[in-house]
């Protein structure tokens, strides 16, 4: 079998930050790297749901929400993948997501999506933890420009 284009990036010198993963037409996928891949720190479940929920809201009620395809947690628990249609360049891709982590960073009340009807593991959420992965990512996001987000060789 073909080895698919996640598979192909070297995970040992892979950092935190927000990457160009493939192009696919006008599709672009965007890894957003969270923790160290193998670094033996990963993101906790209950903060990676809500910050699934907090994300995926905050991209879907934005005026670049009819580019917004997908926004879900890597299987690893290192990170988000962010898919969207090429109308949305990197830089808006970029400035999107560091508007995303302010939005968790600060947010309070309840958190959307998460009744039992809504959701299928509504127990499963943490607030205080998605906040704390939003306020690391604005740390290593912080001078992060698009030409910083191309995989290193």
């Amino acid at each position: 079998m073909e080895k698919i284009a996640s598979f192909k990036v070297n995970h040992d010198i892979l950092q935190k930050g927000m990457y160009i993963s493939r192009i696919d037409g006008d599709i672009i996928t965007y890894d957003i790297r969270m923790k160290k891949p193998n670094g033996g720190d990963y993101l906790e479940n209950g903060a990676m749901h809500t910050f699934e929920h907090l994300f995926a809201t905050y991209v879907r009620n934005t005026d670049l929400k009819d580019g917004i395809i997908y926004v879900g947690p890597m299987g690893c628990r290192t990170g988000f993948y962010f898919i969207v249609r090429d109308k949305i360049s990197h830089k808006q891709a970029l400035d999107l997501f560091r508007g995303s982590l302010k939005f968790i960073s600060e947010f309070e009340g309840k958190i959307p999506g998460v009744s039992r009807i809504e959701c299928g593991n509504y127990l499963e959420h943490d607030l205080e933890g998605a906040k704390a992965v939003a306020r690391d990512m604005i740390n290593v996001l912080e001078n992060w420009t698009e030409k910083d987000m191309y995989y290193a060789e």
